[in-house]
């Protein structure tokens, strides 16, 4: 006999503000389920999630949960009140005996059970939620964004522990490792609905491609259909003037239903324009040396970052990835050692406190307000990139509505406040980026979007994340910060991080290994033979087809130029033959060049 689910959600709708967030939706959590939830910033997960949890009462449906089943939800914004500490709000509701576990749970998480509520920071608030939810062990837990403020140390912590729980969860991140590593189904929403697939994140997003491919198909097919029976509604009308009632209704049917499609919402513009060209050698750091609040954060760190270098800043919560940052910026002074800085730099800076924004100001004022993008005389224009735009439509590049343009900072999701950030960094051009936690809260496609703009971002970028797929995909230099003043640099991103240090990426079935600390000498040069990142493998692999298409355009121009009269007959097109010719010579000669780095690069 079947069991019955643990969770059953029949019929669901719900509204918000006028606006449908659900309708018709059901689904099931069965015992043991290992389910991804994913959809874009703003598609209802953390809603859903909410109603799974018996938070949000929906308009319509009913939620059932098993006799005898416990249901946990770990809270973004938990309420402490009447706690002392955090040890003593995570152990709420837990017998004495099983105190240990949120011990346990304060180690791997990273937090101090002793500290008061009344100082504790929004992470550790968090934190300690989590850290409760993992003691009380329901049978099932509902996870949203558990990883944020996480480092990756107790990322990895957490991904252990929940690789062995025989309870069952959804889990919403957007961390593809962290993903790839647990799930075994995914629900994913989009536009009101929810899909399901009956194999974990890995494979997501080629589904997802797949799904929205069948869509445009069938939206072409509809409109090829409307077309053909408007033209046969208006032909047939003037040739026999009688209609036949049965088509027309038909044809205003088909524009229904056209009508009824909902449109998918578009990748936010992101655009990092580069600056002026800086010089080749960026950065140079010699001998640094810094104590901080009686932290040893570097001893003796010396790293030189070339123009176009990407390099990550990895490492425990609290290890001085930021201070160093702030002293290779020449913001911060070292105790010894010196920065000296290339040529012509201007720099911008994502924060990860979102520290620039005022809540109490609208997103209108956030923009037009910063002296950076203020177009003087003009209240409702805003300066990007030297071009004035209007406020609301640069807004909605970044996926605002122009109804939301009034709304005060505290009241968007992390997620829309990272990409208003973003859109005020943006506007500026720049040729050194300095990126603080970005991918905090950003949904996976926006994630896809600022990789290949980085890809693309003709500068160099500084890097701290602990999203451990974002630092393979942008990565070319890996900086380890393993505290006590060691920091170690490592080429390529966080893989090939481990693969140098002789560490293994488990499989996910397998539970993360603890590794001991090296104790070999420190040295800022990479010892060990160099690898490709991610990107740089993408570009060695891409550049032979580029090169050979460069070839062929020379060659094509060069047999133009080759006729003597075609100077005097057209000269215009002979100007402009010769310019594209001197411009692909100067691309190849850079492709070619670009090819023989990475290329020996690869072979060390």
């Amino acid at each position: 006999m079947a069991r019955a689910p643990l969770l059953q959600l029949t019929d669901i709708s719900l509204t918000f503000g006028g606006d449908p967030v659900f309708d018709d939706l059901s689904l099931a959590v069965q015992s043991g389920e290992r389910i991804a939830l994913v959809g874009r910033n703003g598609s209802g997960k953390s809603t859903l999630m909410k109603v799974m949890a018996g938070l949000v009462e929906p308009d319509r449906g009913t939620r059932v949960v098993s006799p005898g089943t416990g249901v946990g939800y770990m809270e973004q914004d938990p309420d402490m009140s009447g706690s002392v500490t955090l040890g003593d709000f995570a152990a709420r509701d837990l017998d004495p005996g099983e105190a240990y576990k949120i011990e346990i749970a304060a180690e791997g998480l990273k937090f101090d059970p002793s500290r008061e509520v009344s100082v504790a920071s929004g992470g550790e608030r968090r934190r300690a939620a989590l850290a409760r939810l993992m003691a009380q062990a329901p049978d099932l837990m509902l996870l949203d964004e558990p990883t944020n403020h996480l480092d990756i140390e107790a990322i990895g912590w957490l991904e252990g522990q929940l690789s062995e729980t025989r309870a069952a969860f959804v889990l919403i991140s957007h961390d593809r490792a962290f993903l790839r590593a647990l799930t075994r189904s995914t629900l994913w929403i989009d536009r009101g609905a929810v899909r399901r697939r009956d194999a974990g994140f890995d494979g997501f997003e080629e589904w997802r491609d797949k799904v929205w491919e069948d869509e445009d198909t069938a939206r072409h097919k509809l409109n090829r259909k409307i077309k053909a029976e408007a033209r046969w509604a208006v032909e047939g009308i003037s040739a026999r003037r009688k209609r036949n009632m049965g088509r027309v209704r038909a044809l205003h049917e088909l524009r229904a239903e056209r009508a009824a499609q909902i449109k998918r919402q578009g990748a936010a513009a992101l655009s990092f324009e580069a600056g002026q060209k800086s010089g080749r050698k960026v950065i140079e750091a010699k001998g640094l040396s810094k104590t901080f609040g009686g932290q040893k954060i570097v001893t003796d760190f010396t790293l030189t970052v070339q123009r176009g270098d990407r390099v990550a800043f990895v490492g425990p919560n609290g290890v001085g990835k930021t201070t160093l940052i702030r002293m290779l910026l020449g913001q911060l002074e070292p105790d010894a050692g010196q920065v000296t800085h290339g040529t012509n730099l201007d720099i911008a800076v994502f924060d990860q406190s979102r520290s620039a924004l005022d809540p109490e100001m609208s997103l209108w004022d956030s923009l037009v307000g910063d002296p950076a993008m203020r177009v003087s005389g003009k209240a409702d224009q805003v300066m990007v990139r030297g071009t004035p735009r209007h406020v609301v439509g640069y807004l909605k590049d970044f996926l605002f509505d122009e109804s939301r343009a009034r709304a005060p900072v505290r009241s968007l999701s992390g997620g829309e406040k990272a990409r208003l950030l973003l859109a005020r960094l943006m506007a500026q051009p720049s040729n050194l980026l300095v990126l603080d936690e970005p991918t905090n809260d950003l949904d996976i496609e926006t994630l896809d979007l600022l990789q290949d703009i980085l890809g693309e971002y003709d500068g160099t970028v500084l890097l701290v994340s602990h999203d451990r797929d974002f630092l393979d995909r942008t990565a070319t230099t890996t900086v380890a910060m393993e505290g006590n003043g060691r920091a170690v640099v490592y080429a390529g991103g966080w893989s090939d991080y481990r693969t140098q240090r002789g560490e293994v990426e488990e499989k996910p079935e397998e539970r993360p290994a603890s590794h001991s600390p090296k104790t070999e000498k420190y040295t800022s040069k990479v010892e060990k033979k160099p690898s490709l990142s991610f990107t740089e493998k993408h570009r060695l692999a891409a550049l032979p087809d580029e090169i050979a298409r460069l070839e062929a355009e020379i060659a094509k121009l060069g047999d133009l130029l080759s006729d003597p009269q075609l100077f005097s007959r057209e000269p215009v097109k002979f100007k402009k033959a010769t310019e594209a010719l001197t411009e692909r010579q100067a691309k190849l000669a850079a492709a070619e060049e670009e090819w023989l780095l990475l290329e020996e690069k690869a072979e060390g």
